[in-house]
């Protein structure tokens, strides 16, 4: 049995402004962690875009009102989570996420990497 950590690509989209701050917070707190590829600290991926949503009458969003669609510049982000196993360093990083993440919501996603 391998004693390699199971990689995953951790995806989450952050208003532009707000993208460097966790990134920031995000590295500092789990240097050995995140965004490591081989010989490479603080690796990323920020792609900009539009992000749009329309919050229910029940949200309490950051921007925008409820009810009414709205569009943010948005990123993005990309980034490798090393979990050492049972997801808990990947967990870890997720709530950390949210956290310091100004969305009331935050959109995610986890892809597992696979070695070929």
């Amino acid at each position: 049995m391998s004693n390699k950590p199971t990689r995953f690509k951790l995806v989450f989209f952050s208003p532009t402004e707000n993208t460097r701050p966790i990134l920031d917070h995000l590295f500092q707190k789990y240097p050995n962690e995140l965004g490591k590829i081989g010989e490479y600290d603080q690796c990323a991926f920020i792609c900009p875009g539009t992000g749009q949503f329309k919050p229910s009458t029940a949200a309490n969003p950051v921007i925008g009102e409820s009810g009414e669609l709205e569009f943010v510049k948005e990123d993005r982000v990309e980034l490798v989570v090393h979990d050492k196993g049972e997801k808990e360093e990947l967990r870890k990083a997720i709530a950390e996420l949210k956290k310091v993440h100004p969305y009331e919501e935050v959109a995610y996603d986890v892809y597992r990497i696979e070695d070929v």
